[in-house]
């Protein structure tokens, strides 16, 4: 099948990502926080920090902890998950810390803790890719020193077809080969600091992801910076 007859079920193209919205400074107690989302797909991050690490048998006297909180609310699918930590909830904490970790400054404030909250209040697939664009967007605002800021997008390999932002029917695809999902997270000149495979895909048609990747990350970026240039002229 060509690419112009592949038909995805929402109508978008293969490298169109679905709507996306961004805004800063919602969440009034909050050092830094923000909402970002991918269609339906609505993530909320807080950051809290940098604030003296307890225990104190926790700190590290070199450095800085990025302490990365992710957690789908009850209610963010139409079958309620049970509230709370889960397996999947502390590897995607893990995942996202290791997405951020490259560009926070945590040298800056040894023996602290950064803690970054992010909820999804609403899920259709991507939830860690819009969590990681709110973080980023969120440590920005509360003025953590960042050597960039990354933007997230995942990459779907649908049977044989490579495309962008994957939505739930998407990830739920069943035909041919089935689907294969590849988050990526990237700094604002294409340097990968996270990227993730489930599934099966052949070398070239990984750097043909990470090529479209690239395109999509960089129209997140410009929707990041806005926000937060938005935020800057509110004050």
């Amino acid at each position: 099948m060509k690419e112009k007859d592949f038909k995805r079920p929402d109508g978008r193209k293969i490298d169109e990502t679905r709507k996306i919205t961004a805004k800063v400074g919602i969440i009034g107690n909050a050092d830094g926080s923000a909402m970002f989302s991918f269609g339906d797909t609505i993530a909320i991050a807080a950051v809290y920090g940098p604030k003296k690490m307890h225990p104190a048998h926790l700190q590290n006297v070199a450095k800085g902890t990025l302490r990365y909180n992710y957690n789908m609310i009850s209610f963010s699918v139409s079958e309620r998950i049970r509230p709370g930590p889960s397996r999947r909830s502390m590897e995607i904490s893990k995942i996202s810390e290791w997405a951020l970790e490259p560009v926070v400054m945590t040298d800056r404030f040894p023996g602290t803790v950064i803690d970054v909250y992010v909820s999804i209040i609403q899920a259709n697939a991507s939830t860690r890719c819009a969590g990681i664009n709110a973080a980023a967007l969120a440590l920005a605002h509360a003025g953590i020193p960042m050597r960039d800021i990354v933007s997230s997008v995942s990459i779907g390999k649908l049977d044989k077809q490579l495309v962008v932002d994957v939505a739930k029917d998407e990830e739920d695809w069943e035909e041919g080969e089935g689907a294969t999902d590849i988050p990526i997270t990237m700094t604002s000149d294409g340097r990968i600091t996270h990227i993730q495979l489930d599934g099966k895909i052949e070398t070239k048609q990984l750097k043909e992801a990470i090529k479209m990747a690239r395109k999509a990350c960089k129209e997140i970026y410009e929707i990041q910076k806005k926000a937060l240039k938005e935020s800057l002229e509110e004050k």
